[in-house]
């Protein structure tokens, strides 16, 4: 284990200090920094007995204790009851009661397997909803024999409330229907909703029951009057389902709208238009006999245990949705709508107005949230993946999890240790870890102190190296402080975690911290180096030959080669343009540290071009050793060099590309690539006519030939008449030397044969004269 040196500074120094940090330069080799100081930043680490704060600051989480475990595979459903809590199961349909004291008892186990809602009433009569082939049972208090009280004829029972004026209502899929019951198999149709399932329900304080939808996300009130239940929609989400509702004493009534795979109805891409199931709720398969009338559309997808992976923790929204994953949604007494919150990861599984807060429970991580007025706050991380259940406690809400299933339960007051470990930092490349910076306020008797650990693999594994020793606990009162990570081993990606220790019945608060890093320089790649064909130029796209002028320059007094040099325009994008007698190199360089590169351009013959001109083997020139090579420019900084090539003389040439990160690194540890072009032709000599004879009454043998490059064109023209393309005697314009049979018409003056090579040099003879 290693020890790291951990030094305090004044609030004023560190400031300084990071001000100073921030403004180093931007290249990758130099130094970078990792800064986390924001509540979406904290949200991305691991938080033990830690919350994040209306501020987006780390402080220890309000004190909670696991009341229960619950040896369930599924928990499903929760209610408050006057001695505890009622929770409902899956996959054994089982109703049980958790005491206060953490006693957990059965009350009833259902032949069906799911059972998806509760309700207690104050004496302690209990109200169970099964699924699938819904029923709704009555548990009485004291232990009483159960009763199947009510069947809807619907598949799922979905959720249970106090009807106003007495009785229960039950929301009901998969024709989303609602039923007002009154007595033993005495119930009412009072809604026949046009979406697939009234997914829950809240009651309002003026006796109207508010309803969310699965299937088209409608959010509804119904108003009961004089014996009829009147309807109106309050939002049409574009999520697919209202998972949860809650009314605060003001009237405002909020709602959380989603669109996860992780919900327990599995609706297709359409929007509302169910999938047809594999298999029955509780694993088997459906057949004529089984729930419904054979042709169920709807899939019962529990959140999964341990065993299986559930669609929580994939991370995946449903099919052909877009947006966030959930959102929280606040609808004023007058109607008004508006998101409070968007989580674009979490699934929120159910809301709570408790204590003058908004409680909102999510899964992907288990995490609790409350609204704080202006933003979610972070209250509590489990290591269970989902909470699915929030309940009336009294200090704080009781939670119920699921993956595994347990019942929590804020005591009150504030944890006196917590652990906060951060996510993986990428610095992208091998690096360097430097110094870890960080901002606080530590009260007296609390403290703080500090871990570390490096590795290779973007995530932690037994690769990676071991967690440094705690630090010296930095005791209050003070505002900040640094750590020297020398010792830290080098690698691509870093973790910090952090423990806070309460004192002086306050906790220890993290605003903000920096760790610095340098990436080990590595060489520059160069893609590809090209040399255009003869005469083509390049320029910026908005150049103007109308109103701008090239300026040939030389890049230094004594260089050979001249420059184009367009007038400034701004712009980066480039076209081509033709200049006879200029050459362009064009290149594509790029640096793994995201160094700026600067470029250096040499050349010199071609070894091939001295076998070409009778040179012997070690003339100077020739391609082996470092002495052939000749700048042409140097500190380039654009991806291209356009240059006046008749100052060469004709031969084969080659060149060289040199590109450097020396202006981002230290003298030492810059470094550099090379590529070479391949063999170039530079050729300024149009073809020469080698002989003219006639080979008939009329006609002219004609032999062409070129010293570097190949033939490409041929015409005729006689006493001015237009030009007519010539094909060589061998019929293919392609060698350095080729023969032509052409017409001399009698009495002609003039016969001019135009010739040009590849490099576009151009020449007239004229044939008569040429005899």
């Amino acid at each position: 284990m290693r020890s790291l040196a951990v030094r305090r500074t004044l609030a004023g120094a560190l400031a300084a200090g990071l001000l100073a940090t921030a403004a180093l330069p931007a290249g990758a080799t130099e130094v970078k920094i990792f800064r986390t100081q924001s509540q979406r930043g904290f949200l991305a680490g691991t938080l033990e007995n830690i919350a994040v704060d209306p501020l987006g600051r780390l402080r220890l989480g309000d004190k909670s204790e696991r009341l229960t475990a619950v040896g369930e595979p599924f928990l499903l459903s929760a209610a408050v009851h006057p001695e505890g809590w009622v929770i409902g199961t899956g996959n054994a349909g089982r109703v049980l009661l958790v005491r206060e004291s953490g006693q957990v008892e059965q009350l009833f186990a259902a032949p069906e397997p799911e059972v998806f809602a509760v309700w207690a009433d104050g004496d302690g009569t209990v109200w169970a909803g099964t699924s699938p082939n819904g029923k709704v049972y009555r548990l009485p208090a004291g232990g009483g024999e159960p009763v199947a009280w009510f069947e809807p004829g619907e598949t799922y029972v979905w959720d249970l409330a106090p009807a106003p004026g007495g009785g229960l209502l039950v929301a009901t899929g998969t024709d989303g229907k609602l039923f007002h019951v009154t007595g033993q198999g005495e119930g009412e149709l009072v809604y026949d909703s046009d979406d697939t399932h009234l997914r829950t329900l809240a009651a309002l304080p003026a006796g109207d029951v508010l309803v969310g939808t699965a299937g088209e996300g409608f959010l509804q009130v119904l108003q009961p009057r004089a014996g009829t239940w009147s309807v109106r929609t309050l939002y049409d989400a574009s999520e697919p389902e209202v998972v949860a509702l809650a009314v605060a004493p003001d009237g405002t009534r909020y709602a959380a709208v989603a669109a996860s795979e992780a919900s327990r109805v599995e609706l297709g891409a359409g929007g509302g238009q169910p999938s047809r199931p594999e298999g029955g709720a509780d694993g088997e398969d459906d057949d004529e006999d089984g729930p419904g009338d054979g042709s169920v559309t709807i899939t019962v997808t529990p959140e999964s245990g341990p065993s299986e992976p559930s669609p929580a923790a994939s991370g995946t929204r449903r099919p052909g949705y877009r947006g966030p994953r959930s959102q929280v949604l606040a609808v004023s007494p007058a109607g008004v709508v508006e998101t409070l919150w968007s989580f674009e990861d979490e699934t929120v599984f159910d809301l709570l107005w408790h204590r003058d807060r908004l409680w909102v429970a999510t899964g992907l991580d288990g995490e609790l949230y409350s609204w704080n007025g202006a933003r979610m706050v972070l209250e509590k991380d489990v290591d269970e993946r989902q909470i699915v259940a929030l309940l009336a406690a009294d200090h704080g809400p009781a939670f119920a999890t699921t993956n595994a299933a347990a019942l929590y339960l804020i005591t009150g007051g504030t944890e006196r240790d917590g652990t906060y470990t951060s996510a993986a930092l990428d610095a992208e490349q091998i690096s360097r870890f430097g110094t870890f910076r960080w901002r606080g306020d530590v009260p007296r008797q609390g403290a703080v102190r500090f871990s570390f650990r490096s590795g290779i693999s973007a995530e932690p594994d037994r690769t990676w190296s071991e967690w440094s020793e705690w630090t010296e606990p930095v005791a209050g009162p003070v505002a900040g402080g640094e750590v020297g990570l020398g010792e830290l081993p080098r690698g691509r990606y870093a973790q910090w975690r952090a423990r806070l220790s309460a004192g002086d019945d306050a906790s220890p608060l993290l605003h903000g911290v920096e760790l610095s890093y340098r990436q080990e320089n590595l060489r520059p790649k160069i893609e590809g180096l090209s040399v255009l064909e003869p005469g083509r130029i390049l320029v910026p796209a908005s150049f103007n030959p109308s109103d701008q002028a090239f300026e040939p320059t030389s890049p230094s007094p004594d260089g050979v080669f001249r420059t184009l040099e367009p007038a400034p325009t701004g712009d980066d994008r480039l076209k081509s343009l033709w200049k006879p007698g200029y050459r362009s190199l064009t290149w594509n360089a790029e640096d793994d540290n995201e160094d700026e590169l600067i470029y250096r351009l040499a050349f010199r013959r071609a070894a091939a071009d001295q076998a070409v001109n009778g040179a012997a083997p070690g003339a100077a020139g020739e391609e082996d050793g470092e002495d052939g090579w000749l700048e042409m420019v140097d500190e380039l900084s654009d991806e291209h060099f356009v240059f006046d090539s008749t100052v060469l003389p004709d031969g084969l040439y080659r060149f060289r590309l040199e590109a450097s990160d020396r202006l981002d690194n230290a003298p030492g540890e810059a470094l550099s690539a090379e590529q070479v072009s391949e063999p170039v032709v530079v050729d300024h000599t149009p073809p020469r006519l080698v002989a003219v004879e006639r080979v008939g009454q009329g006609r002219l043998r004609v032999t062409i030939e070129d010293a570097l490059s190949p033939l490409t064109r041929a015409r005729l023209s006689p006493d001015a008449d237009e030009w007519s393309d010539l094909a060589p005697e061998d019929g293919l314009l392609d060698g350095r030397r080729e023969t032509f049979v052409v017409a001399a018409p009698d009495g002609a003056r003039l016969l001019l044969l135009q010739v040009e090579d590849a490099a576009y040099n151009g020449v007239a003879h004229d044939l008569l004269r040429a005899r």
